[in-house]
């Protein structure tokens, strides 16, 4: 009996560092089975993809063959993340995710590199001048219809990418935005959206939150970092901003903005249900 890899159906990865240079990006590919659309297949980029990838590509491959029974229809995964065996890379997720101009933080280990927000415009500018190209040259895609999945800081960088460079997908999907970070370093340009007279038109939004992101988890109550979880809440209200941020979008002409609270759910076991939520947003049925 010989132990093998387990492997994907339809699923590659790659290493793509950006033109200017810099570090690799590790890509997710996840192509679907038989022939495309004449338009092309409809893609969703995954932020975090080292965290996320195996998940969506699973909630496709399981819902797809009954389109009928799911209201979800095929696309291509593309999951950005880092060369990596964790989930996470904090430090590089850091400084891609956070909008400029930035700041330095502590490091998270005594050996550590520095810690530093303010790159999510070269991030996003890789995205889409390379990595959508990339792509294009290696499946039939549909420009028309590609959606941006980010949670937590990578739900931050989503909301810059709307409101920074609106035209580079049609979908964009926020889990559990930070909003409140570094000051609502976010809230200028969510101005400079709004003020927008050229803003593309048919831009659907879709923000998230887990129920609870701005109360405790039965399971918190009484745990021995309750208060520290307490004042972080309090400090974020995540829930409240998403709401408020929502409500602003969807105020806006040429913006469809939804939003969701995913019962049960806390800011970091979200992830599974919103990653499920966001493919039948961007490629089902959605009301």
């Amino acid at each position: 009996m010989t132990d093998l890899p387990v492997t994907l159906p339809g699923c590659v990865r790659f290493d793509l560092a950006p033109a200017a240079g810099g570090a690799p990006y590790r890509i997710f590919l996840r192509t679907p089975p038989g022939e495309a659309p004449a338009a092309g297949w409809p893609v969703i980029y995954l932020l975090d993809g080292n965290a996320v990838f195996a998940t969506a590509v699973d909630a496709l491959r399981s819902q797809t063959p009954w389109p009928m029974g799911t209201g979800i229809s095929d696309a291509v995964v593309v999951a950005v993340g880092y060369p990596t065996d964790g989930a996470y890379d904090s430090v590089r997720r850091s400084w891609d995710y956070g909008p400029p101009p930035g700041a330095t933080y502590p490091r998270h280990t005594p050996d550590g590199p520095e810690v530093r927000t303010g790159g999510a415009a070269d991030f996003l500018a890789f995205l889409a001048d390379e990595l959508k190209p990339e792509i294009a040259r290696r499946v039939a895609t549909d420009p028309a219809g590609t959606a941006l999945f980010g949670h937590s800081f990578g739900g931050l960088c989503a909301l810059y990418g709307l409101f920074t460079r609106p035209e580079a997908f049609s979908h964009w999907i926020a889990v559990s935005p930070t909003i409140y970070w570094e000051d609502f370093n976010l809230l200028p340009h969510a101005d400079r959206f709004g003020a927008r007279a050229d803003r593309p038109a048919g831009l659907k939004v879709l923000i998230s939150v887990g129920e609870y992101e701005e109360r405790l988890a039965p399971f918190q109550i009484g745990a021995a970092d309750e208060d520290k979880r307490r004042a972080a809440q309090a400090r974020a209200q995540t829930e409240s901003h998403a709401r408020a941020m929502h409500a602003r979008l969807g105020a806006l002409d040429g913006v469809t903005s939804a939003f969701a609270l995913i019962r049960g759910e806390t800011h970091m076991s979200v992830l599974p249900t919103a990653v499920n939520q966001a493919i039948r947003f961007a490629f089902g049925a959605w009301d």
